[in-house]
């Protein structure tokens, strides 16, 4: 039954925001479509249950779990992804600076040797104590018990590290293992030890001033530590260390790693050989009140500086306590005039220019020759002379006759081929010296450089020109470095094979001839040969030359078969100024002890007797053969008594009757105790002191006892 709404006297009309009500169908119509969309809904919900019915609800899950898991894996991956790729360095960056520390090391530096592989410089771990002001929990306590371990004010300590705004702060360098234990012991927070090394000379101030020293940061300041650091030191490295999460750092032996260190070199300086040289200096400078003194020895046959001695000493482990003057090392860095030791070269010149030869006669002016511009003299008056006694007689207006005859373009250009005006092939600091071009020589040079003036050279220099003429004319370059020695370069000829042996049969005239300058210079049974020199030093307040004078001798020997080369200076010497005086006896000396020492090649007995016809001076001894390990005690003139107050240690002035008890004395001492009985023992093991000793102290210096064999066994402690 359908109803119906009808309202009187009103009108249906809808009310505002009241929407209309749809046309209503007609009723017939509307059961009709009731009908059909009920018939419709019933078939779609029989059709829905029919396909969820359909589904597999285990598999539908499983789907669907798996579908999430590869959704978040692969956000996974894309986080990962960025992470690595993007954010990645930033990160990494951010975590080696929270759990890595990286610092500087500095490695060992490199040992020097002497030819026999004594050690002359070795480095030995220390320890230096430093502060981190920041970690420091309480600066009062710390300065109380850290100031007199260091040896430091504590309340200048307190005010240093409460007020400072540094993370890191030395407090002592490389203290000594007592002070390092101590601060150990003390563990203060924020006051740490690191690891160092220090320089140690264990022969203390032999050839100091050659060798040179470091400084704090392990840095060559002078000498061969300078010239060689970057063979000797070793290259920083940077060692990346952990820490914790308080930033405390702890260290991991890793396999492999070494420590970084210098390279070892070996010089061809003998240790014994440069004590002869440094004890004959020191005695020379002393005996004459020198300014300073210096020699060079130099074996000839391979150019190798055997000793560099110079006084007064310099100790490089106490170099603090020492000033430029004396570590400076004169023998390359002063550029002096050298004086009558430079007049063979001008005779060689001359000689191998063909302007003279050694009988050529000069007119010497009997000391006193007047030019337009300047007066020469000699220290001896002699008329008209062959050429080859002007070097005997040192006679300057001879030299200066020479000189303007080979003229300045010449001189220069043979000074230059012997290595003046330039930097010697030797790895030390040197100056080059003061040699003019020819444009600016006024005829009073060349006659002054004749004789040594108006030139300023070094003792390198000379040696490495002397070298020159006894290696018969060709330059041979100075080797320092035991590596260098056995380089085989050809080398320029500058002299005629002939020439330099004329020029060295002059200078052997001036030793042993009587009338020679050089007579002091006299071995018994070695023929010697050399040439004094005695140069006016330049005043320089006054402008022009004052009387202080510079005494030198050069010489070698044997004279016809050079061994030993050696160059004596004596600066500024007050009770007597002559090279002839002052330095030629310390030649002597120091060529008597070489050869004792060595047990040198010398002139055959025929050689020596065809000299004794020819002189009529009679020989008094014979030399021992080659193959001998010593020169009997009477084959040299005993060395002269070692003056009280050396300050040498451990040397004795002359040997006992007896072999004496080196035990546990230091090698230097021991050799040199069997050196003065002409005796050179045979050394076994390595270290600086002597522990055993054969033949037994006490044992007889008897002529039988020359055939035993004397052993010297070694060791560090």
């Amino acid at each position: 039954m359908l109803k119906f709404s009808l309202s009187r006297g009103k009108r249906n009309t809808p009310k505002k925001n009241e929407s209309r009500p749809r046309k209503r169908q007609p009723a017939v119509s509307r059961l009709l479509g009731e009908s059909s969309g009920n018939r419709a809904n019933a078939s779609r919900q029989a059709a829905k249950k029919s396909f969820w019915a359909d589904v597999d609800w285990t598999r539908a899950r499983i789907n669907l779990v798996v579908a999430g898991f590869c959704l978040l894996w692969g956000g996974l991956w894309c986080r990962a992804w960025y992470l690595q790729m993007i954010e990645g360095p930033r990160l990494a960056d951010r975590a080696n600076r929270q759990h890595t520390a990286t610092e500087l090391v500095t490695g060992r530096r490199g040992m020097i040797f002497d030819r026999n592989g004594q050690v002359l410089a070795r480095s030995v771990e220390a320890r230096s104590v430093y502060a981190k002001p920041r970690e420091i929990q309480d600066f009062l306590t710390m300065a109380n018990t850290l100031g007199p371990l260091l040896g430091m004010e504590p309340q200048k300590l307190y005010d240093n590290l409460s007020k400072t705004s540094r993370r890191f702060v030395w407090l002592r360098r490389k203290v000594d293992d007592y002070t390092a234990e101590a601060v150990r012991r003390a563990n203060i927070p924020g006051i740490g030890l690191t690891k160092e090394y220090d320089r140690v000379y264990p022969f203390k101030h032999l050839a100091g001033q050659l060798l040179g020293f470091v400084g704090l940061d392990d840095k060559g300041l002078e000498g061969i530590e300078r010239s060689l650091d970057g063979r000797l030191g070793s290259l920083p490295t940077r060692q990346v260390v952990q820490r914790d999460a308080t930033g405390r750092r702890f260290y991991l032996h890793e396999e492999g790693r070494t420590e970084p260190r210098g390279e070892d070199i070996t010089l061809t300086i003998d240790v014994q050989m440069q004590f002869i040289a440094e004890e004959a200096v020191a005695r020379a400078a002393k005996d004459f009140d020198a300014r300073w003194s210096g020699a060079l020895v130099v074996d000839v046959p391979s150019g190798e500086i055997l000793a560099w001695a110079q006084y007064p000493f310099f100790n490089p482990n106490n170099y603090r306590e020492s000033s430029p003057v004396v570590y400076r090392n004169r023998l390359a860095a002063d550029a002096l005039e050298p004086g009558s030791t430079f007049k063979p070269f001008i005779m060689a010149a001359a000689l191998q220019e063909r302007k003279i030869n050694p009988n050529t006669a000069i007119d010497c002016e009997n000391g006193r020759w007047e030019t337009k511009k300047v007066t020469l003299r000699d220290t001896s008056r002699q008329g008209v002379l062959p050429a080859h006694k002007v070097l005997r007689y040192s006679s300057n207006i001879g030299m200066a006759k020479i000189g303007l005859e080979l003229g300045a373009p010449t001189t220069y250009r043979y000074l230059r081929a012997l290595g003046f005006g330039e930097h010697a092939a030797v790895p030390v600091a040197d100056s080059r010296g003061i040699l003019r071009v020819p444009r600016d020589w006024s005829d009073v040079d060349i006659m002054s450089a004749a004789f040594g003036q108006s030139v300023s050279v070094t003792a390198l220099q000379m040696a490495q020109a002397y070298l020159t003429l006894l290696n018969n004319g060709v330059r041979k370059p100075l080797c320092l470095l035991r590596e260098d020695s056995h380089v085989e370069e050809r080398q320029p000829r500058i002299f005629r094979e002939e020439v330099a042996e004329q020029v060295r049969r002059m200078m052997r005239d001036v030793v042993e001839e009587k009338d020679g300058t050089g007579k002091r210079a006299r071995i018994e049974g070695v023929e010697v040969a050399g040439k004094t020199g005695t140069a006016q030093k330049a005043d320089r307040r006054a402008g022009a030359y004052g009387d202080k004078r510079l005494a030198s001798f050069v010489g070698f020997l044997p004279a016809e078969n050079p061994r030993y080369l050696i160059l004596v200076l004596v600066d500024e010497p007050t009770k007597n100024q002559y090279g002839g005086v002052v330095a030629a006896p310390v030649f002597r000396e120091i060529a008597a002890r070489t050869i004792t020492y060595s047990g040198a090649i010398v002139p055959t007995a025929v050689a020596e007797e065809k000299e004794e016809k020819r002189s009529g001076r009679q020989r008094s001894l014979k030399l021992s053969l080659p193959t001998a390990p010593y020169l009997a005690e009477a084959a040299v003139t005993p060395a002269r008594h070692v003056t009280e107050g050396m300050q040498l240690p451990g040397h004795r002035s002359r040997a006992g009757a007896r072999v004496p008890d080196v035990r546990g004395k230091s090698l230097r001492n021991a050799v040199e105790l069997f050196a003065r009985a002409g005796i050179v023992p045979e050394l076994k093991g390595s270290g600086s002191r002597v522990i055993k000793q054969s033949p037994p102290a006490g044992s007889s210096w008897s002529e039988e006892s020359k055939n035993v064999k004397y052993i010297l066994w070694l060791s560090e402690k």
